[in-house]
């Protein structure tokens, strides 16, 4: 049963139904159309095909996401340092001590582990929400349909029922249940909205017969209905051929899944990895290296015939020594650069959703950046996707002669726009005849809502009601009814009133027209047609000139009139003609169903000898036109060495002219190796090489798999892809793309679920704007990492100095984490407040792969840190040995100076003869020593607080420096950011508070200054900002030859 079910299975998958004639796929199938399936049968061939619905997909488990967060370099040293931390905490309480320092001790593991878990929850919330384009698909399914079976019609049956073989009726509205084959039509034609799932701009009609090749592609199967499109006009008896994930809807699930098991990190991602990595590697030297230098003080040997012999071990000095290797790499560690980047991030959403671009996923506005190639889709992104008449032709006064005017306007709003040349209030009655037609040979309408007008029913027919409009009414008509504020369509309302339709002829694709029997008020029943220009010349014998005049149609006027389409079809131009009938023999007196005429309308096969031997009026050629701002937009992108790759399910003509049009490309340039259907790029040779040309490129006709073909290639090539669409068809190239961009009013669920970014306002132009506002915030990024760095190696300096010179420790580590969490959060935050460059979108895009900090930044803030480490040590080192400093007095508060000597000897106190130390004053305290001794551990307290404050300056001091990379401070003054200026004064304040509240102060190990001390704290700090202002100008002036041989290092790596 097993194996047959599965050769059942493969035969169903490889039947080409589309390509079969009706009783071929009946007798496949082994169905009765009448009756349907058997229910026995129906279980029968579930058991083989399963429920018709998506697979569900588990995603991980929360447990599973909360382990990923710890798959960061940086979270797990940060882990260990934490985990150390409070064993060392647990290990100083258990030995006693004062509660205060017990305190001190734990808040630096606690609060490194609060980082880890906010880090943990944002991460996990934000994975959560990546199967949810699964969910969103699984919403636009048909829940219930009409189908057959044992004979009976069974209405409302659950769709997820359905199995290979079911009869199943459709009805305009209805949403199609599963990939299916139309075996008739009920109504004259049927017609299918699967723009979600084809890209195409209009909707379908779907028809009864079979297609000539088996070899073709979604939009060309019309003789097939996809599941999860929807009828909106008509009714057909289909019969089901796939079902689940073997409907093209099915597909297109398991490429979005598939596509989200490959998600990768963003380029910052990666670079910060990288970053972690070789911190790891600098930390474990550091610490190797303090550990080597300071063994000699807890573990000591005598020499006995010349072995070492006598190992002594202090315990306590090596859990020292082991607290101060911690306190280096709660250094080396930017704690707050995480939450900084995070803000950054959310400012950055925060500055686009003001531009109508909505950021769903943090890292992408970094991301956005670095792209280098936008692969758009044409429909509703680069055009309206509202259709619009660009030209109208009208007959003139002799037989063989037109007139043109052009039709302004590129939305359904009657006011956008007028037809240039018109002749106001005095229109002939060849125009008349052409905006009756228009208008009441039409069922679209158009509503109105805010500012926003749009329509209902076929985009074709609403434009040609808001042509009508635009056109007006003839001089002498009664305004008095169309006066109402609250009609959308005035000048409609009229024809309709004038011209009551009491039949209509519908639309079929042999005929290629439409056709509506009217009886008008100056008497006597008239058919109005509209359709194919062709067409309706065939079936035309006379034309209508200007004045209303009746000639005949001749060849010369013929001709004119296909000359006038051939120009209107070559600018891609959706060209319909218009036509009427006064003639009408059997329908003269037609009045509705009882008429004995009514007979012939029940049959569609009469519609074509009914609309003949018809006068010709005039032609209109509509379009999806270009948004006005796209042009300028394609422009910035070239300056900004970003390609444009137009891929839509749309036809190569059409797509052509539009791409001309919005500068993709040039007027004149040979499209022969640019544009391709997505069909012919997949046989295509070299897929790769194609894809490498530069210049815009154009895919037509694409399906989902051309799409994410497209976006796989180009990421393999090292591009950074950002990719916009609407529609399910869309959903697995935005999942694999660098940065997936949905449109906000026209896309789809699933697209937005699929997306990283949604546009509110479906515009090209606002992709571009995204992308320098992300060039902005990665700019201003590196400009708070390089801070936050350079502070953290100045912290790592100080440790390692205070190490290998052997004095007390200058810095401990709640006050380290203290500076690098909540002192240097604010400057840093406010760093991503930095102004745009004015040139940001005139310089080409960086490599994903660039570096971070470049080597020469590197040394500068390595120059820096050092400083910061002798600034901090040095001001330690000059309370202990200087009773004054550069004319600055620090006798004042009493206390005992030391030879440098005695300092760094420090743990020989105890075997000092006569030493004794003085008490001291720190604000209102005094502090004495029953041991001279302690003056090295407990009296250090003014010293630290010397050399926390000292560092605190420097990087207030530091955050200036970072305002541009190589910029002077004399060029970008700090109040180009005014936002730094408050966080320097936030650092500052927050600074003061632990200094001057009591208890803080004793949390934090430090005491009040006096106003000598703050001014030593200021003479040490500001110089920094002196030293990077030489290093700066020396990176101005060397910044040509850096360029040249970055150049040469890149043209050697791409070789």
């Amino acid at each position: 049963m097993g194996e047959e079910a599965r050769k059942l299975e493969k035969v169903e998958e490889t039947f080409p139904a589309w390509a079969r004639d009706v009783q071929d796929c009946l007798d496949h199938l082994h169905v009765d159309p009448q009756s349907g399936l058997r229910l026995e049968e129906v279980d029968h061939r579930r058991k083989i095909y399963g429920w018709n619905e998506l697979e569900k997909h588990e995603g991980p488990s929360i447990f599973r996401l909360v382990l990923d967060q710890f798959n960061d370099t940086l979270v797990r040293i940060l882990l260990v340092a934490a985990v150390v931390s409070f064993v060392l905490a647990w290990y100083d309480g258990d030995s006693g001590g004062e509660v205060a320092a017990g305190i001190t001790a734990f808040v630096e593991p606690l609060v490194i582990f609060l980082i880890l878990i906010v880090n943990a929850v944002v991460g996990v919330w934000q994975e959560s929400n990546a199967e949810k384009a699964l969910e969103a698909l699984k919403e636009i399914q048909s829940e219930h349909a009409t189908t057959r079976r044992d004979g009976r019609t069974v209405p409302g049956l659950p769709a997820r029922e359905l199995v290979p073989g079911d009869i199943v009726e459709l009805h305009v509205g209805d949403k199609v249940p599963a990939d299916m084959r139309v075996l008739s039509l009920i109504s004259s034609t049927v017609r299918v909205e699967q723009g979600s799932l084809t890209g195409e701009s209009v909707a379908v009609n779907k028809s009864h017969h079979r297609v000539e090749s088996e070899d073709v592609d979604i939009q060309g199967k019309e003789c097939v209905v996809f599941a999860g499109t929807t009828v909106v006009n008509g009714s057909c008896l289909c019969l089901v051929t796939q079902t689940g994930m073997n409907t093209e809807i099915g597909k297109v699930h398991s490429q979005i899944h598939e596509a989200s098991q490959g998600d990768e990190d963003t380029p910052l991602k990666k670079k910060l990895n990288e970053f972690g990595e070789a911190l790891t590697a600098i930390i474990g030297v550091i610490c190797a290296l303090v550990w080597l230098i300071n063994v000699k003080y807890f573990l000591t040997w005598d020499y006995v015939d010349g072995w070492p012999r006598n190992f002594k071990f202090s315990f306590e000095k090596c859990t020292y020594y082991f607290e101060i290797a911690v306190a280096l790499a709660v250094a080396a560690i930017p704690e707050g650069l995480p939450a900084v980047i995070t803000t950054c991030l959310a400012l950055g959403t925060r500055k686009m959703a003001q531009k109508n671009a909505l950021v769903r996923k943090l890292p992408s506005v970094e991301t956005l950046g670095c792209t280098t190639v936008i692969c758009s889709d044409k429909t509703g992104t680069l055009t309206t996707n509202q259709m619009s008449v660009a030209k109208l032709v009208a007959m003139g006064s002799e037989r063989a002669s037109l007139r043109a005017f052009k039709v302004e306007g590129t939305t359904y709003d009657p006011h956008d726009g007028s037809v240039l040349g018109w002749p106001n209030n005095q229109m002939d009655e060849n125009l008349q005849m052409i905006a009756k037609i228009a208008a009441v040979c039409n069922d679209a309408s158009v509503a109105h809502s805010g500012h926003q007008y749009f329509a209902t029913g076929m985009p074709t027919e609403a434009a040609l009601k808001v042509l009508v409009e635009k056109m007006g009414l003839h001089r002498g008509f009664d305004h008095s009814s169309l006066d109402s504020a609250s009609i959308v369509l005035p000048c409609c309302k009229y024809w309709n009133e004038m011209e009551h339709r009491i039949a209509t002829l519908e639309f079929d694709r042999t005929r290629k027209s439409m056709g509506v029997i009217v009886k008008s008020k100056t008497g006597g029943n008239m058919l109005l047609v509209k359709g194919a220009v062709e067409n309706l010349l065939e079936r035309s014998v006379y034309v209508q000139l200007r004045d209303g005049s009746i000639v005949s149609l001749d060849s010369t006027s013929k001709d004119r009139i296909l000359e006038a389409l051939h120009e209107m079809s070559t600018n891609a131009l959706r060209c319909l003609g218009f036509a009427y009938k006064k003639d009408l023999s059997d329908f003269a007196t037609y009045d509705g169903e009882y008429h004995p005429a009514h007979k012939l309308l029940l049959d569609p096969s009469n519609y074509q000898s009914i609309e003949s031997d018809l006068i010709f009026v005039g032609l209109v050629g509509l379009r999806d036109p270009p948004r006005g701002e796209v042009y300028k937009a394609i422009e910035d992108c070239r300056a900004a060495g970003i390609r444009v790759m137009v891929i839509t399910g749309d036809n190569k003509s059409t797509a052509e002219a539009i791409c001309r049009e919005i500068g993709v490309f040039g007027p004149e340039e040979d499209l022969s190796t640019k544009s391709i259907t997505g069909r012919e790029f997949m046989n295509h040779p070299k897929r790769k090489q194609y894809l490498r040309q530069s210049g815009g490129l154009l895919f037509s006709r694409a399906e989902p798999k051309h799409k994410q073909e497209i976006v796989r290639l180009l990421k393999e090539d090292g591009e950074v892809v950002a990719m916009t669409g609407d529609g399910v068809n869309d959903a697995p190239a935005l999942k694999l793309a660098d940065i997936g961009i949905a449109m906000g009013i026209a896309g789809t669920e699933v697209a937005k679920e699929a997306s990283d970014m949604v546009l509110a306002d479906d515009n090209f132009s606002t992709i571009v704007a995204a992308v320098g506002e992300g060039r902005s915030i990665y700019n201003n990024m590196k400009a708070f990492i390089r801070y936050m760095i350079s502070s953290n190696i100045g912290e790592v300096a100080s440790i390692f100095l205070t190490a290998a010179l052997g004095i007390p420790e200058g810095l401990i580590p709640v006050q380290l984490l203290w500076v690098n969490l909540v002192t240097d959060g604010p400057p840093a935050t406010a760093l991503g407040f930095n102004p745009p460059d004015k040139d940001i979108m005139k310089k080409s895009p960086r490599r994903s792969d660039d570096s971070l900090i470049s080597a020469w930044i590197l040394f500068r803030y390595l120059v820096i840190g050092l400083y910061v480490g002798l600034a901090t040590v040095g001001v330690f080192i000059i309370w202990f040995t200087h009773g004054s400093f550069l004319g600055i007095d620090l006798s004042s508060d009493g206390h005992t100076l030391v030879t440098y000597s005695q300092l760094s000897n420090w743990g020989q106190c105890s075997s000092w003869e006569n030493f004794t130390a003085s008490p001291f004053t720190a604000g209102s305290r005094v502090i004495s020593f029953d041991n001279p001794c302690d003056y090295f551990q407990t009296g250090k307290v003014k010293a630290m607080t010397l050399s926390l404050s000292v560092l605190v300056a420097i990087e207030m001091f530091n955050s200036l420096n970072a305002l541009s990379e190589d910029g002077s401070l004399l060029t970008m003054p700090p109040w180009v950011n005014p936002w730094l200026l408050l966080a320097m004064s936030v650092s500052f304040g927050l600074h003061f508070l632990i200094l001057y509240v009591p208890f803080l102060a004793e949390v934090f190990g430090i005491v009040p200054l006096s106003l000598n001390e703050w001014l030593l704290v200021l003479a040490v700090a500001f110089p920094v900002i002196l030293i990077d202002e030489v290093l700066k100008f020396v990176g101005r002036c060397t910044s040509g030859v850096r360029m040249s041989s970055s150049r040469q290092s890149v043209k050697h790596k791409d070789a």
